[in-house]
C-alpha cells in the first residue's frame, strides 16, 4: 500500500479529531443506518457494533493522515472479515466505507479554518489515497473470508448430509441438518440414487439447480460410485414431475425409493433408492422405482441367486450365438410387456406373427418350460429380469 506524508496542517487536524474520535464514530455510524437499510434494520450488525466499527475505522484513517507509528490494516481487514462471517452483502460493506471516507472529509472541512483549508485541499490526494488503500484491503479480506466460510460450510454440509442420509445423525442433529440444507423435518420426501458412468462424475450433472428453477427443495451428495439426494416432494411438484426432471438431467440408470414423512426413515430410503438403481438396467437412462417393480428389485437384492436363477433356466438360451440369443430375448421380452399378446408383439417387432410364434416355441425348447403354464411362465420372467439386471443378455 502507498504510504502518505503528511503536512503538518493535516496532521495536526488528524490529532485534533482523534481526541473526539467516540462521538465522531457514532455520527458517522448514524449517517451510515440513514444511508443503507442493510444497517438500519439491525438484521446482523447491531447499532452499537456499527459504533465501535465505525470509530475504529476512523481512528486507522486519522492515524494514518497523521503518519502516527504503528498503523497498520489490521482494523479495516478485521471489520471486512467479521462483516463477511456475518453475511453482509459485499455492496453494503464497501458503501459503509465510502460513506465513512467520505463524512470524515466534510468533517475535516467543517474543522478547518480559512488559513488551513487551502492546505488541506491541496492534501486531498493523500486523503483518497488512504481511502484506496482501505477500499483494497476491505475487498481483499472480504473475498478471502467468504472463500473460507465457503469452504467450511461446504464441508459442513456435506457432513450433516452425509449424517442425515447414512442415518447417523441423532435427533438434535437431523434439526441442525434439516436446517442448513432447507428441508423441512417432516413432509413427503424420496431418496433417489444415481450410478456414476465414471468415478465421482455426477450422473445427475446441476440436478439441484434444476430442482431449484421448479422450486422443489433437496440436498446432494456425490462420491466415485454413485450421486445421492433427498428430494421434498408438494402438492404443486408430486413424484410425476420429479421424475420428469429426473429423467431429464440423467446420463445414467436410477433409483427411486418410495415416498416416506420423516427424516429418520431416510437412511432405509437410501438402501431403497440403490436397490432399486440394482434393478434398473445397466447402461440405461432408466429409472427404476422402489415400489413400482417389486421383483426387480428382489433380484438386485440378491444378485448371487439372482446369477443362479437366470443360469439355471435360461443356460443354454445364453450359450447361443449372440444374434441368436438377442433375437429370442428380444422376443420374449416384447411379448411378455404387451401381456402375452402375439400380434402386438410381431407389430412391435415388425415381423409376421407366425414367426413370434416360431420364436416362442424354440424358447420352450431350450428352457424346457411351457409359456402356457403360469409357473413356468412366471419362471421365464424372472429368469429374464435377472439376467437384464446382471447385464447377462
Amino acid at each position: 500500500m502507498t504510504q502518505v506524508t503528511p503536512d503538518p496542517v493535516v496532521r495536526e487536524l488528524c490529532i485534533e479529531l482523534l481526541a473526539d474520535v467516540d462521538s465522531l464514530g457514532k455520527r458517522i455510524a448514524q449517517r451510515i443506518r440513514d444511508s443503507d437499510p442493510y444497517y438500519a434494520q439491525e438484521t446482523r450488525v447491531t447499532h452499537a457494533d456499527l459504533n465501535i466499527a465505525v470509530r475504529d475505522n476512523i481512528a486507522y484513517i486519522l492515524n494514518s493522515l497523521a503518519a502516527l507509528p504503528g498503523v497498520d490494516l489490521d482494523i479495516p481487514r478485521a471489520t471486512a472479515r467479521t462483516r463477511a462471517l456475518q453475511g453482509v452483502p459485499y455492496e453494503s460493506v464497501l458503501q459503509a466505507f465510502r460513506i465513512g471516507a467520505r463524512s470524515l472529509w466534510e468533517v475535516m472541512i467543517e474543522h478547518s479554518s480559512s488559513e488551513t483549508r487551502d492546505v488541506l485541499l491541496q492534501a486531498a490526494a493523500d486523503i483518497w489515497q488512504v481511502s484506496d488503500n482501505l477500499a483494497f484491503a476491505v475487498t481483499d479480506t472480504y473475498r478471502d473470508a467468504i472463500a473460507a466460510r465457503a469452504r467450511v460450510d461446504s464441508q459442513v454440509r456435506s457432513a450433516l448430509l452425509n449424517s442425515l442420509l447414512d442415518g447417523t445423525a441423532d435427533t438434535a442433529r437431523q434439526w441442525d441438518a434439516a436446517r442448513l440444507l432447507g428441508i423441512p423435518m417432516q413432509g413427503n420426501f424420496i431418496v433417489v440414487s444415481a450410478e456414476c458412468v465414471l468415478p465421482g462424475q455426477e450422473p445427475l450433472p446441476h440436478i439441484e439447480s434444476d430442482f431449484l428453477r421448479a422450486d422443489v427443495a433437496s440436498a446432494w451428495r456425490v462420491d466415485a460410485d454413485r450421486q445421492e439426494g433427498i428430494i421434498v416432494l408438494t402438492r404443486h411438484t408430486g413424484i410425476d414431475a420429479v421424475l420428469d426432471i429426473l429423467r431429464s438431467a440423467a446420463i445414467s440408470r436410477m433409483g427411486c425409493s418410495a415416498a416416506f414423512g420423516r427424516l429418520d426413515e431416510t437412511a432405509r430410503a437410501v438402501h431403497d433408492a440403490r436397490l432399486a438403481c440394482s434393478a434398473a438396467t445397466p447402461g440405461s437412462r432408466d429409472i427404476t422405482r422402489f415400489d413400482g417393480n417389486p421383483v426387480g428389485v428382489l433380484l438386485a437384492s440378491a444378485p448371487e441367486s439372482a446369477a443362479m436363477l437366470a443360469r439355471q433356466i435360461l443356460g443354454r438360451v445364453l450359450d447361443l450365438p449372440e444374434q441368436d440369443r438377442e433375437v429370442l430375448i428380444d422376443t420374449a421380452r416384447t411379448w411378455l410387456s404387451v401381456s402375452g399378446s402375439t400380434s402386438t408383439a410381431a407389430k412391435q417387432l415388425h415381423m409376421h406373427r407366425n414367426t413370434v410364434r416360431y420364436r416362442l416355441r424354440r424358447l420352450e425348447e431350450l428352457t424346457g418350460r411351457d409359456l402356457t403354464n403360469p409357473r413356468d411362465l412366471g419362471e421365464i420372467h424372472l429368469a429374464l429380469e435377472a439376467a437384464r439386471i446382471l447385464s447377462l443378455v
